[in-house]
């Protein structure tokens, strides 16, 4: 009897077990082909694209395109030194507003006038283009409204000269021989006047006062720098019959203090 050989070995066959299910898809898509993925990955589990793409930074403002914004600093310096550069940008065109444009200097000059405080100048010195006798140019500054400067016809004047320059903030009126209604109308009043602001450098500016025919101030804002002198001139006036002459009680300057 012959040898016997040994048996081949026979390999095993392989198991196959179910795959396990997916839990990835209930997470968010991916950007790029949609695929669901668990929250927490980076890249997705098909196409490997990033799933948080870098956002893009905001495009600058044009401002910091130009020098000096567009300049790189170190770090920590940066702030301060935009902060800065902004400060003296401002300052610099208020600067230039205030000296080189009136309309910035006027736009100043008006919020220091709102924001300050006034008072009352008296002036050195008033006359008059004419008087009525009894009623002279110094009455209508005296400090009292029942005396009066009384002007004989429309178109005289009175004139406030002052001994040095001022901020004129507004100039009140008390018309009429008194404050009291019942004598108010016994003498004829202004119902319309002329400024004529004399400043330093000679320029004379010009303001209308429309008054209203009855008792009590009336004020009319003025804001004119460096005035030297005033002129009331009388253009329209009521209750002139029987020549009553037309009756300034008082009339009071305010500066900026």
């Amino acid at each position: 009897m012959g040898a016997v050989r040994p048996g081949v070995p026979i390999a095993q066959r392989p198991v196959v077990r179910p795959v396990a299910a997916d839990g990835e898809s209930d997470g968010p898509p991916c950007p790029s082909c949609g695929t669901p993925n668990l929250p927490g990955r980076k890249f997705c589990r098909r196409c490997a694209a990033p799933l948080k793409p870098s956002e893009q930074a905001e495009a600058l403002p044009w401002w910091r395109t130009r020098w000096p914004f567009s300049r790189k600093v170190r770090a920590g310096s940066g702030r301060l030194l935009r902060g800065s550069l902004i400060a003296l940008v401002i300052a610099g065109l208020l600067v230039a507003g205030f000296l080189l444009v009136p309309a910035g200097r006027y736009v100043v000059e008006d919020v220091r006038d709102k924001l300050g405080g006034t008072g009352e100048i008296s002036p050195t010195e008033v006359s008059a283009s004419a008087s009525t006798p009894g009623h002279p140019a110094k009455a209508a500054t005296d400090g009292v409204t029942n005396s009066y400067w009384g002007a004989p016809e429309v178109g005289a004047s009175l004139t406030a000269a002052f001994d040095k320059p001022f901020r004129l903030v507004g100039v009140t009126v008390h018309t009429g021989v008194s404050k009291k209604p019942e004598v108010f109308r016994q003498g004829a009043r202004p119902t319309r006047a002329d400024l004529l602001i004399t400043t330093e450098d000679g320029k004379v500016h010009e303001k209308t006062m429309t008054l209203a025919d009855k008792p009590g101030e009336q004020t009319v804002r003025t804001g004119i720098s460096d005035v030297v002198s005033i002129r009331f001139v009388v253009r329209a006036a009521a209750g002139q019959e029987g020549g009553r002459p037309i009756a300034l009680g008082e009339i009071e300057y305010f500066k900026r203090t």
